[in-house]
């Protein structure tokens, strides 16, 4: 067994990795026993009592959270030239069409979302194979593709971020960085949790939230008692 560090250990004495915690004190702990040298991310895992196997047990959505992801978060818009200033305007990082499928195409994957429109998904799924091992294939479900790119834009670079349930009926998502104060983190997680759990499909049986624990880069998961998140 690896050696614990002096950080690490005090990071153990400071909750029961056994104990559920209210999402009060997850929010705090997570903060406290974060060592890492950099501003590491706060993450959300939710286990889920579904089948993802099944399409109608899918589950995936779209939070905006209230305190943004602490991240700066770089845009690609995919549009046609009368869109290009909106989207400029709105923050966009990149803007333009067939010459960053191009660099697409060649293996340029330098961005966070991409925003597209309904018009252009004929060439943008053409790229499908690059974008979508990635997670970075927009989708209308997630509001990456729209006509009213501008907003779309303004949307993810406020907090607005998608979720979907992996393979092992986990979800995973970053609500923050450790540098937020614990009520932020609070706010973000509950923002996450509550829309996660009004997606429940009618084809769940059982306990649909089986489990939420909160985690830094780095840092072990703090169990979240749920009754404390209103689950």
């Amino acid at each position: 067994m690896a050696k614990l560090t002096k950080s690490q250990k005090l990071a153990a004495e400071r909750y029961d990795k056994t104990k559920a915690y209210s999402i009060d004190e997850a929010s705090q702990i997570v903060k406290d026993i974060t060592t890492t040298k950099f501003d590491a991310s706060v993450d959300v895992d939710i286990r889920l009592g579904v089948d993802p196997r099944k399409a109608d047990q899918m589950v995936r959505g779209v939070a905006t959270l209230p305190h943004g992801t602490g991240k700066e978060v770089r845009v690609l818009v995919l549009c046609t030239p009368d869109k290009e200033q909106e989207a400029k305007d709105a923050g966009a990082d990149h803007v333009g069409l067939d010459d960053y499928i191009a660099k697409i195409e060649k293996g340029w994957t330098d961005i966070d979302v991409i925003v597209t429109m309904p018009t252009v998904m004929a060439k943008v799924g053409r790229i499908g194979r690059v974008l979508g091992p990635r997670g970075l294939m927009p989708n209308p479900k997630s509001g990456t593709v729209t006509l009213d790119v501008a907003k779309a834009v303004q949307e993810v670079k406020s907090g607005k971020i998608d979720f979907k349930v992996d393979k092992f009926g986990i979800i995973h998502a970053s609500v923050g960085k450790a540098s937020f104060t614990a009520e932020q983190i609070k706010d973000n997680a509950m923002e996450l949790i509550n829309v996660v759990n009004k997606l429940k499909p009618a084809s769940a049986k059982g306990t649909y939230m089986k489990n939420i624990s909160l985690s830094s880069t780095m840092s072990s998961g703090i169990s979240i008692d749920k009754a404390s998140a209103g689950i």
